[in-house]
């Protein structure tokens, strides 16, 4: 009877993620200038969770089942079993359905190029889910070599950007201040791409946090870009809500009690998109805020792991800020429920993209 009650209550959390982003679009397109946002919300979150759908028994008979780490939390165990890889049907069709609304959009070219980044990191991250299925040990990729991939990719895109002037060396922040770093765009455009890749890749820990949390973010971005009116703004803004429509139709089917996870090969792919949309569209500073929580994710890690050696160097023994990192597992160790942890990231999440509405750039 409690799990019934529990798994209702998830199911009412997530419509109302969803009716919230909805409300948003609609008050956008209502008051907002040039605004179309509802359109390519409805039709990607429909498309996405109707092939997810059809996905999940596709994936259970080709065993890509997820596998626990023996080191995470016990009751993950339960999870087992579960159908992932997700990401292999709700990226692409994302991408496809923001590209044919801006079909005639005069940054057709950049909505391609941040595509192509985005199926890149799908690849990888499908690489990496792949081998670790393969060996049974849920250990993919090692990090270098993960990281050697998203180089080579990083590089490549931001190669074409400089050679077609997409990315620009004045980054926006509040108002009308900006700040002109030259050459050193080229070093941050590159540890922005691998760092919020792999912050979305730590965050997608609980059922329907990352999906969750990427759905808001790339919608507060969208919204961001209506309020700013600037040459493809308008474009740019589609394309986002019809990512974030994307992961809102996978949410329904990964909320907890999760039927289906979107692996690496999601996550990677959401982190290079939001990356992508950030250096192309100028919102560095935004997606900064916004994205607090993948921040906070990757922070949380970096800390564990570098005070853990500096005190084993200097102590002789390590010790631990967290129980376990990332820090949504250190709030399932203190004894909070996964839907109360993934339902409060999801509140700061929209207050953070308040916050980074109210602190956008006026250029």
């Amino acid at each position: 009877m409690f799990f019934k009650l529990s798994k209702e209550k998830e199911s009412i959390s997530a419509l109302i993620l969803i009716f919230i982003i909805f409300i948003a679009c609609i008050w956008s397109d209502n008051f907002m200038p040039n605004s179309a946002l509802s359109f390519p919300l409805i039709v990607s979150a429909l498309a996405c969770s109707i092939i997810t759908q059809w996905a999940i028994p596709r994936l259970q008979a080709l065993r890509l089942r997820q596998i626990i780490r023996k080191e995470g939390p016990q009751k993950h165990q339960i999870k087992a079993g579960t159908p992932t890889m997700g990401g292999l049907f709700i990226v692409p069709l994302a991408l496809m359905i923001g590209i044919a609304i801006n079909i005639n959009s005069n940054i057709l070219k950049e909505l391609l190029a941040i595509s192509c980044l985005s199926i890149a990191f799908m690849f990888i991250g499908g690489v990496d889910d792949w081998s670790s299925l393969k060996s049974r040990k849920n250990k993919g990729l090692s990090v270098k070599g993960k990281l050697f991939l998203q180089l080579i990719v990083g590089l490549t895109f931001l190669i074409w950007a400089s050679l077609e002037g997409c990315i620009t060396s004045n980054i926006l922040l509040v108002n009308t201040i900006k700040i002109d770093i030259g050459i050193l765009i080229w070093p941050l455009a590159l540890f922005v791409l691998l760092a919020e890749s792999n912050a979305t890749n730590l965050t997608d820990g609980l059922d329907g946090l990352a999906s969750g949390c990427g759905s808001l973010v790339f919608a507060g971005l969208g919204l961001e870009q209506i309020f700013r009116e600037s040459n493809g703004s308008t474009a740019i803004a589609s394309f986002c809500m019809a990512i974030a429509g994307g992961w809102l139709g996978f949410l329904i089917h990964n909320k907890n009690p999760a039927k289906i996870f979107m692996g690496d090969t999601g996550s990677l792919a959401m982190g290079a998109a939001l990356s992508g949309i950030a250096l192309i569209s100028n919102s560095l500073w935004v997606l900064l805020l916004m994205g607090g929580i993948f921040v906070a994710e990757a922070i949380s890690v970096l800390t564990q792991v570098w005070v853990f050696k500096l005190t084993k160097q200097f102590f002789g023994k390590g010790h631990r800020i967290f129980l376990m990192a990332p820090i949504h597992h250190h709030f399932e160790l203190k004894g909070k429920n996964e839907g109360e942890i993934v339902r409060s990231f999801w509140l700061v999440t929209m207050g953070l993209i308040i916050l980074g509405i109210l602190l956008r750039p006026n250029p």
